[in-house]
């Protein structure tokens, strides 16, 4: 209730509108692009919030330091050590095995540098845990911000990356400077 309230009185003073299709009305993967600034992070919270989807995000763990990881895993945060990235792939298949019900927002793109591939996990969870892709989006050209359509995920790496291609080509982030062409590793025979 008082996330619904808080979310409604950001939408109300906010440059920003969401728009785009409804929430989704099963577990899925909600893919975050283009990701270029930590204010995403608000305007996740907000969407989340006003539509009433309960959602798991993952972070940094150093994001989950001191007082601040109490305050990130109540916000749904999960933390992720860089070193070993393949065991939140696991961790996160079996959560959604043992039941556990929730969006997992995951940013693939990061948002320091406009080179190099999205990194591949929210792909490998979402076939994995036998989750569909729900597009979320950022576009500061139009101020719009929301959800975007849902998926189910063929296996053709290249297919469903034309696919996300497509949907975010004109959405442009907050620094759009910095957004990433979606292109996963495995879509390239030399890396």
């Amino acid at each position: 209730m008082l996330r619904r309230l808080i979310a409604r009185a950001f939408w109300g003073v906010s440059r920003w509108r969401l728009v785009g299709a409804a929430a989704p009305d099963r577990p899925t993967v909600f893919v975050g692009a283009p990701h270029t600034s930590n204010w995403d992070f608000v305007l996740m919270l907000a969407i989340a919030w006003r539509l009433g989807i309960e959602i798991r995000w993952l972070g940094k763990k150093s994001l989950f330091a001191g007082w601040r990881g109490p305050v990130m895993r109540r916000l749904g945060g999960i933390p992720v050590d860089r070193e070993d990235p393949s065991s939140v792939v696991a961790d996160i298949v079996s959560r959604v095995h043992a039941g556990e019900t929730f969006g997992l927002v995951i940013t693939p793109d990061g948002t320091r540098t406009g080179a190099g591939y999205w990194k591949s996990g929210f792909y490998r969870i979402a076939r994995d845990a036998g989750m569909p892709v729900t597009l979320c989006f950022v576009d500061r050209t139009t101020m719009t911000t929301g959800i975007g359509p849902t998926f189910e995920l063929t296996g053709e790496v290249s297919a469903d990356m034309d696919r996300i291609r497509a949907f975010y080509a004109d959405k442009a982030g907050f620094r759009p400077e910095h957004r990433r062409e979606p292109r996963l590793r495995e879509e390239d025979p030399r890396a």
